[in-house]
């Protein structure tokens, strides 16, 4: 076997081999599939930390269908960031972190105060961010209305504050 198909053979392969996975320090007795460990999946079982390698005794690349799914899922779960808390529930996920801290204090009041966010009385800037910040990761954004409608008010030369006073883009 010299690792090239000639498409006459099933695409699973041979019977008798094994998945090619060393999971846990266990080899894995399962049947191979027709996928195979490449680097981009050994760069992603490494992100991800999951305990599995290639056995150095393999002769072929093809791993199950179970490790296929495991790696599969470790993939579309949501990323932990590095710097979170080990102690918060909290899973972050591909958005880009938002800073509130670096906003003014009267600023991070209008927002308490609009979304009626409610907090204990005399909380200084960095617990009122911390709270807010909480607050502000479960609003839902539906990103492609909210990308068409900021493309609109970009090409139209307008914002919302311009339509609420009655004023269009038709008026400059």
């Amino acid at each position: 076997m010299n690792g090239f198909s000639t498409g006459e053979e099933d695409s699973r392969g041979p019977p008798d081999q094994i998945c090619c996975l060393v999971d846990d320090g266990e080899r894995c007795p399962r049947p191979a599939g027709n996928a195979s460990y490449s680097k981009r999946i050994q760069k992603t079982v490494t992100q991800r930390r999951l305990k599995l390698h290639l056995d150095s005794v393999a002769r072929h690349i093809y791993i199950c269908d179970y490790h296929k799914g495991v790696i599969q899922s470790a993939r579309t779960k949501p990323r932990r960031r590095k710097d979170s808390e080990d102690d918060s529930n909290e899973t972050d996920t591909d958005v880009p972190e938002v800073d509130l801290f670096q906003l003014q204090v009267n600023t991070l009041r209008r927002y308490k105060r609009h979304y009626k966010v409610s907090t204990r009385p005399g909380t200084n800037k960095a617990q009122l961010a911390d709270t807010l910040m909480k607050h502000f990761k479960t609003i839902p954004v539906k990103e492609k209305e909210a990308l068409t409608f900021f493309i609109y008010m970009v090409k139209s030369n307008s914002n919302k504050l311009d339509q609420k006073n009655g004023i269009g883009s038709d008026a400059a």
